[in-house]
């Protein structure tokens, strides 16, 4: 017998509200069945990459082959009629489908172009129809574009073995050859095989600066059909940015000038400098930039010969941005006691006279003493010149459409931390102090700790960027996200101090270190990890953190996995800048019904290479965890939203067989 409700007025207005999608009693149980359904489904596969770096053909590659799992899919299905290099050449069409269907096809006859056609067809429905069958075919149908969904569906719905079936099935293949759409349906058909591989991205964070081109990887994050994002510390500085933040415009050129990656803010956001190159070239014509800028390469990313005029000119803006910066970074210290980081108010500490700086009782010699814009009696006091250059540039990353697309895209997309399928995700730690314990950082008369500290620092990050500008809110926002930046043991950088004026200017070693936060101690047991997991809701055997930030060094043996299982550090090096202190380039992360798999990735060579040899991203993989049985979508996250709807259907259905609203039929 059906359970009988007693509606309360609350109820009955949204059951009202839910009736209009679904107006009849049989729309109701047409979705509860549905939904039914989905629920027993295996839980769909979700990918896990941090510390892109502006890595974005070795990113795009991983995303594309969703790191071995298509070809593993080809091997499992192929291997006894194809053989290795003809697999490798499915995997490179199935990652690449216009550039590599022009190369293979390239020097064809039109019946052998036809043949192949026909081959590989079969061989990508085959394989599609594997990929799809932990979905529905409502999800599947809606994964194809409009123009290709009936004949698509009707080739992946087939059975071969029915003879007049397969007559059928070889005919709309023929059609599709003969009326010469056999390119485009390749293409649709690998590029839907790359969308239902994978049903969930995760980004937990930096995928900014040191890399070429983080502009290109956040249009293809943002492409992605599902897909979240865990601010890295190298993301929030672009986001400050992007908010108009001065002292974090000039950290991001600093940054960008220092590994010479200039071309993601001019060609890529379009972002002209113009103003700065003047005012270097002004003030600093004479001066030794040598400390402020990292070897060059002897091309750039578009192939140009850098010459030693490039040079001098990327010196002299090095220099310029790096003192403007530091003088920036002075005032948002003074601005905020709270902060605690007055031991990093170093421009009035020199003796302008000597050339010397006294740190802890120690007197070093500068490596630069030439500071023209520096005036010893204000020292963090911008001069007028750099205020114009500051308002100019301000201005310009302000009015950068693409980059504003992107500051948002991460703000609606992303946040400081996500709870998904029982695991914690993250960019950088959990602050913690000496005893164990969650470190309290005090603001407004508040102790700020734990989940509470993200959340904190989460609305501190958008009131920066959206509140109006010349509130008292906005500016505090904006300083935030510099602090979240590299803040005393802020979250996301989780270290005592960021040491770039020692870097620069001083010529000792010991004073470059900076302390981690005790948190990468209390992770090495599982009970650390448990008593974090616990802060922000989470328990039981299969709950995990997933960090990044901090690189693996594989290379001299460490393991990624730490605090007993419970613990999975996903950055292995993707930027090359890295790679020699890890060993590998990267390491990613899939987890799908039966089990999680932690995977080690080689060097990408190019795109060009991968395209026209088949050469793919050399990888290891190690399963650290299977599961006692395949998890079902109604274990999930996604599962408890479906049963929630499921319950409010029925309570619909119950309103419509007791009277209490009338189907609209």
């Amino acid at each position: 017998m059906a359970e009988f409700y007693n509606f309360t007025e609350e109820e009955i207005e949204y059951l009202s509200f839910l009736s209009k999608d679904f107006p009849t009693a049989q729309d109701a149980v047409t979705e509860i069945i549905n939904l039914n359904a989905i629920l027993n489904l295996p839980k769909g596969t979700e990918h896990f990459m941090s510390d892109i770096h502006g890595e974005y053909e070795a990113f795009t590659h991983i995303l594309r082959s969703a790191s071995g799992a298509i070809k593993e899919k080809i091997d499992f299905l192929f291997s006894y009629k194809l053989s290795e290099e003809e697999r490798k050449q499915l995997a490179t069409l199935v990652y690449y489908p216009t550039e590599k269907l022009a190369d293979i096809t390239a020097e064809m006859t039109k019946e052998e172009r036809d043949n192949f056609y026909r081959s590989v067809l079969s061989y990508l429905i085959e394989l599609s129809c594997y990929v799809s069958t932990k979905y529905t075919r409502s999800k599947v149908r809606k994964a194809i574009p409009k123009g290709y969904a009936y004949v698509l569906e009707e080739l992946f719905n087939t059975d071969y073995t029915v003879h007049n079936k397969k007559e059928y099935y070889d005919n709309i293949i023929d059609s599709i050859i003969t009326m010469d759409k056999a390119p485009e349906f390749i293409r649709v058909i690998c590029h839907l095989i790359q969308r239902l591989i994978v049903d969930h991205l995760h980004i937990v964070g930096d995928i900014y600066d040191r890399g070429p081109r983080a502009d290109i990887v956040m249009d293809d994050i943002m492409n992605h059909h599902n897909v979240d994002v865990q601010w890295g510390n190298h993301d929030i500085v672009w986001m400050g940015a992007a908010a108009g933040s001065r002292v974090c415009i000039s950290t991001v050129l600093a940054n960008s000038i220092r590994y010479n990656n200039l071309h993601v803010i001019e060609n890529g956001y379009g972002i002209s400098l113009r103003p700065l190159a003047v005012f270097a070239n002004e003030k600093y014509k004479d001066s030794d930039y040598s400390r402020y800028i990292a070897p060059i390469d002897d091309e750039d990313e578009t192939g140009r010969k850098i010459t030693e005029k490039d040079i001098e000119q990327t010196g002299r803006m090095a220099k310029a941005i790096t003192i403007i910066m530091f003088k920036l970074e002075g005032q948002a210290i003074m601005r905020h006691p709270g902060f605690e980081m007055d031991d990093r108010l170093l421009l009035d500490k020199i003796d302008y006279e000597n050339g010397t700086i006294c740190l802890n009782g120690v007197t070093y010699e500068l490596l630069d003493k030439d500071f023209p814009t520096i005036d010893p009696s204000n020292p963090y006091e911008l001069s007028k010149e750099e205020t114009e250059v500051m308002a100019e540039i301000k201005a310009n990353f302000r009015d950068s459409e693409k980059l504003q697309n992107h500051a948002k895209f991460l703000f609606s997309k992303g946040s400081m931390y996500r709870t998904y399928n029982g695991n914690l995700l993250f960019h950088g730690a959990v602050p913690m102090d000496d005893e164990g314990n969650f470190k309290k950082f005090n603001y407004d008369g508040v102790d700020y700790y734990g989940k509470a500290l993200f959340d904190y620092c989460v609305m501190q990050a958008k009131n920066g960027y959206f509140c109006e500008e010349g509130t008292e809110e906005k500016q505090t926002g904006k300083d935030f996200m510099w602090w979240l930046w590299c803040g005393k043991f802020s979250p996301l950088f989780a270290r005592d101090k960021i040491t770039t004026f020692e870097r620069r200017l001083i010529d000792d070693k010991s004073l470059y270190i900076e302390q981690k936060d005790t948190y990468y101690k209390v992770v090495e047991t599982s009970a650390g990890c448990e008593f974090i997991l616990q802060n922000f809701g989470l328990s039981g055997v299969h709950s995990h953190i997933i960090n990044g930030h901090t690189p693996v060094k594989a290379g001299a043996g460490e393991n990624p996995v730490k605090g007993e299982g419970k613990l999975i550090d996903i950055d292995g090096g993707f930027c090359r800048a890295y790679q020699k202190t890890t060993g590998i380039a990267g390491y990613t992360l899939i987890y799908n019904s039966y089990i999680m798999r932690l995977s080690s990735h080689e060097a990408f060579t190019s795109r060009e290479d991968a395209i026209k040899n088949n050469t793919d991203i050399l990888s290891a993989s190690v399963v650290f965890e299977r599961l006692d049985k395949r998890i079902k979508v109604g274990e999930t996250d996604k599962g408890k939203l479906l049963k929630a709807q499921m319950s409010s259907l029925e309570k619909l259905l119950a309103a419509y067989r007791q009277g209490v609203l009338q189907e609209q039929k």
